[in-house]
């Protein structure tokens, strides 16, 4: 059902794409930070890895009732709430004293930013038909990827200039101005009746969706998938710095331009795909071939440590994140296409919370790992290698007539 029309929208995806720009500004200041930062406080490695790891102790915990209060109390001001919440969080880091207060801070991020992936899907699924989703999604998915870019360019140059905690203040602080458009113009949707079974039909939904190996083959994908994702995202600072040798100014640079290439390419594939599914239709299966192949091609990051110039690090580090430009919004486009509009926030969250327990491992396997020794080679096997598992996870298991099966069950067909 399209519940907000035309511009209304289309500038609520533009709220949401700066939104979760600076949601992944600042969850990942403290990847940015974490040389500098494990000096100051005499952490390990190790240690590190845990402070990384907890913000996706309470963000993964709290993604389905974060799903089921979107879909029940609506939007705008739970997101408002969720706002507010983390970027408080994220400033007070840069007055903390001690390794259990940023670990308590970082908890507390995890609580704030859980609303808004469930929120902003939610929203896109049930204002865009099937074959229009994929462009907002990108745009809504983009932030992910220029979050992290802008903020490993911002994040090196506060470093410079002003030192770790003036980073998170700044950034923390700064972000609250967008409450102001926020509150003024984003739609107040209504919350969406939940239909109850009756006696004599098919499986209630959530019994339903575990009926085939649609939904497994989805939630297996979102752990490897995500896997590499975050060892990406909290980690590859640290590796460009500690393995490399590169300067804080010069690992913001090569952390950054492939993120803002693989934001660019997401937007261009979702458009393909959009183009190609308006013509043939296969909404699923068009989606699922641009997932498989940006995981494939996402996995030549397995090639990083063979790198020995600078300049082969850089294409290395663009061919596996474009590669996954390819997939990313039609990962997510895939699964709105096979959930029932009445239940995508707990879809979502119940995605998103597979997908971040990856976020908990991967931080702190990699911590472990790199140990004293300072080395990556296994750890970034284990990132390439978990996307040959996603990707066989989508061909093997997603299948299309799974998701017709369940779109029968819950109504929606």
């Amino acid at each position: 059902m399209i519940a907000t029309s035309g511009r209304r929208r289309w500038l609520a995806v533009g709220l949401l794409f700066v939104a979760i720009l600076i949601n992944y500004v600042d969850r990942g200041n403290l990847s940015v930070a974490a040389v500098p930062l494990m000096r100051d406080f005499g952490m390990s490695p190790a240690a590190m890895g845990t402070l990384l790891s907890a913000f996706f102790w309470s963000y993964s915990l709290l993604q389905i009732p974060a799903g089921y209060a979107v879909d029940r109390l609506g939007l705008k001001w739970v997101y408002a709430g969720a706002f507010l919440l983390w970027s408080l969080a994220s400033a007070a880091i840069g007055l903390a004293g001690s390794f259990r207060q940023i670990l308590y801070l970082r908890l507390l991020l995890g609580v704030g930013e859980t609303v808004a992936h469930p929120a902003s899907i939610s929203f896109i699924r049930r204002n865009f038909s099937e074959e229009q989703q994929g462009l907002p999604t990108a745009i809504y998915l983009s932030g992910m990827q220029f979050g992290p870019a802008i903020g490993a360019f911002l994040g090196s140059a506060l470093l410079v200039k002003t030192g770790w905690r003036l980073l998170f203040v700044l950034t923390g602080l700064g972000a609250c101005a967008w409450l102001v458009p926020w509150i003024a113009l984003a739609p107040r949707e209504p919350a969406l009746k939940i239909e109850r079974p009756v006696a004599g039909t098919p499986p209630p939904v959530w019994r339903a969706l575990f009926a085939t190996p649609l939904i497994p083959g989805i939630l297996i994908g979102a752990f490897f998938y995500s896997y590499y994702w975050y060892y990406c995202l909290t980690w590859l600072p640290s590796y460009l710095v500690m393995s490399r040798g590169f300067s804080f100014m010069t690992m913001g640079a090569f952390t950054a331009i492939p993120l803002a290439g693989m934001a660019v390419v997401s937007m261009i594939s979702s458009c393909m795909a959009d183009r190609l599914i308006a013509r043939v239709g296969r909404a699923m299966l068009i989606r699922k071939i641009f997932v498989i192949t940006g995981y494939l091609l996402g996995s030549s990051i397995l090639v990083l440590p063979l790198m020995a110039s600078p300049a082969a690090v850089m294409a290395a580090l663009l061919s596996s994140l474009l590669g996954i430009g390819i997939a990313s919004a039609n990962y997510w486009a895939l699964t709105q296409a096979i959930s029932p509009p009445a239940m995508i926030g707990r879809i979502i969250g119940c995605q998103n919370t597979i997908a971040n327990l990856a976020g908990i491992c991967a931080p702190l396997i990699t911590g472990f790992l790199v140990g004293r020794n300072r080395r990556f080679e296994l750890s970034n096997t284990l990132a390439g290698v978990s996307l040959w598992i996603a990707a066989a996870a989508f061909l093997l298991l997603v299948r299309e007539r799974d998701a017709h099966t369940l779109h029968y069950w819950s109504g929606a067909a």
